[in-house]
């Protein structure tokens, strides 16, 4: 099981972002569920995908768009939502942005 050292740490500052890229980081990778850091440089994005668990983002620094179902969601530092399972989705970030991923597979 993978799983990254993390003391208390400011988590928005354990991940930096890449020039048109995204940066992911694994911070627990569990059988029950993955908490991962992402860093998306402005522009990029996730694609359409679905997953078969629930997943929460929460942003942690700029903004996203992120749909789900076709339906999109505007979102800023401190604001969360849940993707729900089985339900397609895409994560573009409006402005360089970090979010926090966490999904629980049980």
């Amino acid at each position: 099981m993978d799983q990254s050292p993390v003391g208390a740490s400011h988590v928005v500052d354990l991940i930096g972002y890449q020039d048109g890229a995204v940066v992911s980081r694994a911070v627990i990778k569990q059988p029950a569920g993955n908490v991962t850091l992402f860093a998306f440089d402005a522009g990029q994005e996730l694609s359409e995908h679905t997953a078969p668990y629930d997943a929460l983002v929460h942003v942690l620094d700029g903004e996203a768009e992120i749909a789900i179902a076709g339906q999109p969601h505007r979102l800023r530092a401190g604001d969360v939502i849940v993707m729900p399972a089985n339900k397609p989705h895409a994560v573009r970030a409006s402005a360089r942005m970090k979010m926090l991923l966490t999904m629980i597979r049980s």
